[in-house]
């Protein structure tokens, strides 16, 4: 009976997704259709995965008590046996599945997209943007906290229908045979996907990449885009990223709040971006090992995991097992590691940088929430600058660089208060 309401469920939203889109942005050619979609992985390709997982040639221990040369191998070891006895890639296939998912071609390529309405009338349109190691899975927490607000302490005027891509190369969109799938191209594709869903007034979202993709948009600031909130701001002044850049002590002048964000992004650039600069330089020469080895993906995720989350350095204090595992599952049974590392190459500007985002252009509102967990923890001062069409900025007490899939309540809190004065 449960199958049987899901699948009613999504062929009704299909059904009003269609008409909206019929009426709401004309479907004239194939290119535009707007297609159902249903995860369905073979079972040769599961049992695959654990085969391979079953003769990992693992490496040596670690040589220091801390994860300053990577991911513990004890840790992984832990991972790694759950993956093989005990995790259910089918769980995360019914989870999907117990939502309406579509596809839809653009500009050449299937989009895979969440496409969820809210119940109360006048719910404003969100486009919500993942990152890199994320995916869709990073939202689907806080689905139902947008679209049902009253039911986590909102009112019915602060719902909104969510609209949650996969990035191209990303999970079960098309992965791109050519170069120009950078930021800007897909924040002009996501224009294109929410005027064929019928909306022609929306917001947009993001962190990590959805963040560029959403400052993307503000530059572009398409006829309806009403404002954009990024959780993983570009705010880093020209004179502060010149000695991040060229090494040496922070300036002088700085406030605390500017001198720690100083010091978490020289830690990053000093100890912790070789992952970013292999994806930066060497894409292809880097996902031969991750399209092969299922732990060696598992290691290279995990490693930021641990790092980006509010967890104190162990990812599994702030995600469960399953969930780390339904994301590195994803990006192993869709083969994306290559071209989800292809968008670093396609676009190597310093992503913390406001001279380099290009922040001073962007047309829109701007709204920023800060977590205590991200990256750094862009102070007012600096987003101020950097961002002119600043309307809100809120720092909270807990959460990380996977916000909303750490805290999809407070998250999904922070969108309601961040875009209120914006609904229509």
């Amino acid at each position: 009976m449960k199958n049987k309401n899901i699948y009613l469920k999504n062929k009704i939203a299909t059904g009003l997704l269609l008409l909206a889109a019929t009426t709401g942005f004309a479907q004239t050619t194939a290119q535009e259709t707007v297609r159902p979609y249903h995860v369905a992985i073979a079972d040769a390709q599961v049992k695959d995965l654990h085969h391979r997982i079953s003769i990992t040639r693992w490496p040596q221990q670690e040589t220091v008590a801390d994860q300053s040369q990577g991911v513990k191998l004890a840790q992984l070891q832990g991972l790694v046996r759950y993956w093989e006895n005990g995790y259910d890639w089918r769980k995360a296939e019914q989870r999907l599945n117990a939502l309406p998912q579509f596809m839809t071609k653009i500009d050449g390529l299937d989009i895979h997209f969440i496409h969820v309405r809210s119940k109360h009338k006048n719910a404003m349109p969100l486009i919500i943007t993942h990152g890199w190691p994320g995916s869709v899975f990073e939202m689907l927490k806080a689905i139902d906290p947008l679209t049902n607000p009253t039911k986590y302490g909102g009112k019915a005027e602060d719902a909104f229908d969510v609209v949650v891509p996969s990035m191209p190369g990303y999970g079960f969109s098309e992965r791109p045979a050519t170069t120009g799938w950078g930021p800007e191209k897909i924040g002009a594709a996501w224009d294109v996907l929410m005027k064929r869903l019928g909306y022609h007034h929306y917001v947009a979202q993001g962190g990590d990449w959805g963040a560029v993709i959403a400052d993307a948009m503000g530059r572009q600031a398409p006829e309806g885009l009403l404002g954009i909130h990024v959780n993983m701001p570009a705010t880093v002044p020209a004179e502060v990223a010149k000695v991040l850049k060229e090494g040496g002590a922070a300036p002088a002048g700085l406030s605390p709040k500017e001198k720690a964000a100083f010091e978490s992004l020289n830690k990053l650039y000093t100890k912790g971006g070789g992952y970013a600069g292999m994806m930066v330089t060497r894409p292809q020469t880097l996902g031969y090992g991750l399209t092969d080895s299922p732990v060696g993906l598992a290691a290279f995720f995990l490693d930021k995991m641990n790092e980006w989350t509010y967890s104190g350095g162990n990812a599994e204090k702030s995600l469960s097992k399953d969930e780390i595992l339904d994301d590195i599952t994803l990006y192993w049974l869709t083969s994306t590691a290559v071209s989800g590392a292809q968008l670093y190459w396609e676009n190597n500007n310093n992503n913390f940088n406001a001279v380099e985002q290009k922040t001073a252009d962007i047309k829109v509102p701007v709204a920023i929430t800060v977590f205590p967990g991200e990256i750094y923890q862009a102070p007012k001062t600096w987003a101020e600058r950097a961002y002119p069409k600043l309307v809100y900025f809120n720092e909270v007490n807990k959460g990380g660089h996977f916000a909303s899939w750490e805290e999809p309540e407070l998250y999904a809190a922070e969108l309601r208060a961040a875009f209120k004065s914006l609904r229509k």
